[in-house]
């Protein structure tokens, strides 16, 4: 598994999509927090706190993660690599987690120099330091389940076409529909209920600083049931 991790990062990194991708996503976070006036402006906010920015990230990651995985499967059943790859002395689960966890190593890497937000908003706060801490890394931890669950999507979405575009567009779809999706049907039904189905209401409870162990298990058992679906699907082309 730990080769198949290192060969998706590596491939990653050897062309210029792969920056691309973290420049994109740092970009138009920054762009969106620093320099657009409007509701995600942090400085046009009045007060320190990055509760902009949890509330923009996952809308961003919705489609920069599906950019990460759609050539983890699509890519090789294209190039007719997919065979050659199954047939390897290696677990087929592990393929699929060793793909899974290298496209969620990917997605750490362009969140980390978000970090440096934290040290921003330290020093905008009055007096300096005053910033809600609690609130702050529990919305990062909300994030790491995101990242959890939107990239077993999207490597679900790469075993169901050849085409990458194609399994972009479909794991941004599963992705907005688990996320917002719910959340849209509890709006218009006024079901406070149907809001426990969608990622949107856990994600907001992890984001207040507070760790249930019902959202800590909704976000796993989501990530766990597409890579279960992922490895059996994959298991019955083999």
């Amino acid at each position: 598994m730990v080769a198949i991790i290192k060969r998706e990062i590596n491939a990653f990194f050897a062309g210029p999509i792969g920056y691309m991708v973290i420049a994109t996503f740092l970009v138009i976070n920054g762009l969106f927090l620093w320099v657009f006036a409007g509701t995600f402006n942090i400085l046009d906010a009045g007060f320190a706190d990055l509760s902009a920015f949890f509330e923009l990230a996952p809308w961003v990651l919705l489609f920069l993660i599906p950019a990460v995985t759609m050539r983890a499967f699509s890519e090789e059943m294209k190039m007719g690599t997919l065979e050659l790859l199954l047939t390897k002395p290696i677990a087929l689960k592990n393929i699929v987690l060793g793909k899974y966890f290298g496209a969620v190593i990917l997605i750490v890497i362009a969140l980390l120099p978000t970090l440096l937000y934290i040290l921003t908003i330290s020093n905008l706060g009055n007096p300096p330091g005053n910033w809600d801490i609690g609130s702050t890394i529990g919305s990062y931890i909300g994030l790491l389940f995101l990242v959890f669950a939107y990239t077993a999507i999207g490597v679900f979405a790469s075993t169901l076409s050849q085409n990458q575009i194609v399994a972009f567009l479909i794991a941004v779809i599963f992705c907005f529909a688990l996320y917002y999706g719910f959340e849209g049907v509890a709006e218009l039904t006024g079901s406070a209920m149907v809001q426990e189905f969608g990622m949107k209401a856990h994600f907001d409870s992890v984001a207040r600083g507070v760790l249930d162990t019902r959202d800590i298990v909704y976000f796993i058992s989501i990530a766990v049931f597409f890579i279960g679906v992922t490895v059996l699907k994959l298991r019955k082309e083999s």
